[in-house]
């Protein structure tokens, strides 16, 4: 095991006295638990694409090492630079967003990747946690100076996003960008007549949605009513659970994934949950639970309104993006095509998600929180 000297003034013995291990050691895990799924669940669904066995496997650990150097540099980052990345990233993915929407891919009818250099990335995937600190830092300006309209700009980068998403179609991450806006926006002082009026718009936002856009529609009329439409894939992913049971059939053994076609992506958890049962599936929404709200007791132990806004919103996202789809394998909410963060196979969500840990990590070092060794 490595070691550094508190003395030592270097880049890597900086970074590991002042990142918080216990964060940093807990996302390691989630990390080598999503290997293991990868070996698990991939084989199956290469099998069925008529790939090499292994060919997801593979693509997942070539993911794994660029997504540690991400994490690593951006959590060297300061303050500022955190939110210069930001403003990039948000830029850059608003851009591509709106590329794919006339050159991208048309995949089960949304057209959200976009085809560089062989491999398929998904632009608005990096939107996601550029506006989340795009708008902590909006809002803390905001506070600083009261005529600077942060509010104003932040809602200008919010409906850019979101109009853009709307035209793909990706709803599901239309719900997590706003929740996370809005629990932002709350978290910076709001009436109690703003937030009626925002449950109100978020009731008939979703009652338009239900409405006017058929895939809603028909996934939210599924899940309601059990004999409408094809319910092959979530009734796949309840067998995996009850197959499992308590303590699973063990690596490798479950069955139900060979019948699966997400088994890789949407429903790795039912592979999970059969594989390894209830108890490590028990463990694994534990562990996750403990990320959100260990990082957010440690920051709001910071004095600056800006790293709190941040990472409380990362911290959400990260909870929530792993909320809906497990929500989704278990039948508890409608299905949503949400990768379940670094257990999930799919490059642009975990290269996206490890820019978000590394933010969270960078926000909560121990120079910007006060307490004693």
């Amino acid at each position: 095991m490595f070691s550094f000297s508190r003395t030592d003034n270097g880049i890597l013995g900086t970074w590991w006295w002042t990142v918080d291990r216990v964060m940093l050691f807990s996302f390691i895990i989630i990390i080598a638990i999503g290997i293991l799924m990868a070996v698990s669940a991939t084989p199956m669904v290469a099998n069925h694409l008529g790939v090499e066995r292994f060919y997801f496997f593979k693509r997942h650990l070539l993911y794994i090492t660029p997504s540690l150097l991400i994490i690593f540099f951006v959590s060297t980052f300061d303050n500022s630079a955190i939110k210069k990345l930001a403003l990039a990233l948000f830029v850059a993915s608003i851009l591509l967003t709106a590329l794919t929407l006339f050159v991208g891919t048309e995949i089960k009818g949304a057209r959200r990747w976009i085809s560089i250099g062989g491999f398929s990335l998904q632009p608005s995937e990096f939107s996601k946690p550029a506006l989340t600190v795009l708008t902590a830092w909006m809002f803390a300006e905001e506070r600083k100076n009261k005529a600077f309209r942060g509010r104003i700009i932040a809602s200008f980068f919010l409906l850019i996003n979101v109009f853009l998403l709307l035209l793909q179609p990706d709803i599901g991450m239309i719900v997590v960008t706003v929740a996370v806006w809005f629990g932002q926006l709350f978290l910076n002082g709001l009436s109690i007549v703003f937030v009626l009026a925002v449950i109100i718009f978020s009731v008939c936002g979703f009652i338009l949605a239900y409405m006017f856009i058929p895939h809603v529609t028909t996934r939210v009329d599924k899940f309601l009513d059990p004999s409408i439409g094809d319910h092959y894939q979530i009734n796949r992913s309840l067998e995996a659970f009850a197959n499992g049971g308590v303590f699973g059939v063990g690596p490798g053994e479950g069955v139900i994934k060979k019948h699966l076609p997400d088994a890789h992506a949407d429903f790795v958890f039912a592979v999970l949950g059969e594989e390894f049962g209830f108890f490590f599936c028990a463990f694994v929404v534990a562990l996750i639970c403990f990320v959100v709200v260990y990082g957010m007791i440690r920051i709001l132990k910071e004095n600056d309104l800006f790293p709190i806004l941040a990472s409380v919103g990362l911290l959400s996202q990260f909870g929530l993006q792993s909320f809906i789809n497990i929500a989704s394998a278990l039948h508890l909410i409608p299905t949503k095509g949400m990768t379940l963060p670094f257990m999930s196979y799919g490059g642009s969500s975990m290269l996206a998600v490890s820019v978000l840990v590394g933010m969270i990590l960078a926000l909560g070092k121990r120079k910007n929180i006060h307490y004693e060794e």
